[in-house]
């Protein structure tokens, strides 16, 4: 799997980490985020889990790790640091 592909699957992730503490009526949009590539992504299914580690009126820090799933054992491919902005909104959506 592309790099790209894992990391905007713990994008995802963090992103709606955040939103579960979000208030109603916010949106949430990565501002910045670091990715670790541990193994090469070569599974046939791949999971991201992810939590909040500091969540703060404006800014939330978000932890997610990306697993590929392959014949029923996990490999860690990847950990990424986000840092998620809430902001008012017209709606609820996650980045």
């Amino acid at each position: 799997m592309h790099a790209g592909a894992i990391a905007s699957i713990a994008d995802s992730a963090c992103g709606y980490a955040a939103f579960t503490l979000a208030p109603p009526d916010t949106d949430v949009l990565a501002v910045e985020f670091k990715i670790n590539l541990l193994e090469p992504a070569r599974a046939s299914q791949f999971e991201a889990r992810a939590r909040v580690v500091r969540q703060g009126k404006t800014l939330s820090t978000c932890l997610a790790e990306v697993y590929g799933l392959d014949a029923g054992e996990e490999t860690l491919v990847a950990t990424m640091m986000s840092t998620i902005i809430i902001k008012s909104g017209s709606g609820r959506g996650a980045a």
